[in-house]
């Protein structure tokens, strides 16, 4: 158990900043990556999702990937920054939209704020307090909070759903989501930049050979997951302390930066013998994933640059653009400019839906 520790505060300033460094170069990093991939493949970015197989791997037990029509909790962790808030009322617009709709199983919802205190968006959305890590145990690094948020949310508080959605602020339901998860096997995302198998020297101070191969690792982070509640709550420990052991070791710190939280609930469920369903259909990502078609998640992680040709500039700040890092300090205005006529559409359906939001949401700019 985590005890309190008295140790003096770091400058808040100080914690935004090595909280940017760190996400800037990941971000970078990932859009490198992302854009070789696309220039060496031209098929890694999906042009219409109609036609493919949304699963890339399921249990041999589970003969049906029909939803199991039970309702799943969506629970966010989140801090009471202004970044973190204006993300969080987008998000809970939209739930509320898509929530009772066709073909969602969509329950209850929680905002858990690992802030430590309340914020003034209690009375708007449900929103369930916890403590943040002892000071300085994060080391800059504020996604730690999260793990340590759910394990104390699922020892407190009174989820009546059976499952649960891990979501992040910067999600938007696109469509109706239907419970994904089968019984013990959860549901989760596929990262392509999550890899275990080549990352094996590292992984064995975490998952040990008599576990198995690093194989078992699946290539998800906690979110979106949708997994059965009592399932995390015996993950959730094991996530957390491997994630601080992990921040702990240099070696395991400088490889996965920004992602190292991620690799942490990997390697806890593996630990636990818990394998998920990857669903390529759970989440898109613009400006890489092109269309929206019968997905149901958008995240907004990476920022969208365009000239007014509609072309992509890649790591290049465009004519028009969208990025989310440029309101770290406050909500954007509403009625944003859409993009210029050739972006694909999840870009446009992206800015439509802020937009949306943004002019329905009473006392925007009071975010």
């Amino acid at each position: 158990m985590i005890g309190r520790k008295n140790m003096g505060r770091a400058s808040p300033m100080l914690l935004v900043l090595l909280s940017f460094g760190f996400l800037f170069a990941t971000y970078n990093l990932v859009s490198m990556v992302m854009h070789n991939k696309v220039a060496s493949s031209g098929k890694w970015v999906a042009d219409g999702l109609d036609w493919f197989d949304p699963v890339i791997r399921k249990p041999e037990e589970v003969t049906s990937m029909e939803s199991s029509n039970v309702q799943f909790h969506v629970a966010v962790t989140a801090t009471d920054a202004p970044y973190s808030k204006w993300q969080c009322r987008i998000m809970y617009y939209w739930y509320k939209k898509m929530k009772d709709m066709p073909g969602s199983n969509m329950g209850g919802f929680t905002r858990v704020l690992h802030s430590g205190a309340p914020d003034n968006l209690m009375d708007e959305m449900p929103t369930y307090v916890v403590d943040p890590l002892p000071d300085g145990l994060d080391r800059g690094y504020i996604v730690l909070n999260r793990p340590w948020a759910f394990v104390q949310w699922l020892e407190k508080a009174t989820i009546e759903e059976e499952y649960i959605l891990m979501a992040e602020p910067d999600h938007i339901f696109v469509n109706p989501l239907p419970n994904l998860a089968h019984g013990d096997h959860p549901a989760g995302f596929p990262f392509f930049y999550i890899k275990p198998a080549e990352n094996e020297k590292i992984m064995r101070k975490y998952y040990p050979k008599e576990k198995g191969p690093v194989t078992d690792i699946d290539p998800i982070g906690n979110s979106p997951v949708i997994i059965k509640k009592s399932l995390l709550e015996t993950i959730a420990p094991t996530w957390m302390n491997v994630s601080l052991k992990m921040k702990d070791d240099p070696e395991t710190d400088k490889a996965f930066g920004w992602v190292l939280e991620m690799y942490g609930y990997a390697v806890a469920s593996a630990l636990h013998g818990v394998r998920h369903m990857l669903r390529k259909d759970f989440m898109i990502q613009p400006p890489w994933d092109l269309a929206v078609g019968k997905t149901f998640i958008i995240h907004y992680t990476y920022g969208c640059d365009y000239n007014m040709k509609g072309e992509l500039t890649y790591g290049k700040i465009g004519e028009w653009r969208f990025d989310k890092r440029s309101y770290l300090r406050g909500p954007p205005p509403r009625n944003l400019s859409l993009p210029p006529p050739g972006v694909p559409e999840s870009v446009v359906r992206l800015v439509k839906m802020v937009n949306e939001a943004t002019a329905n949401i009473p006392g925007w700019d009071a975010s």
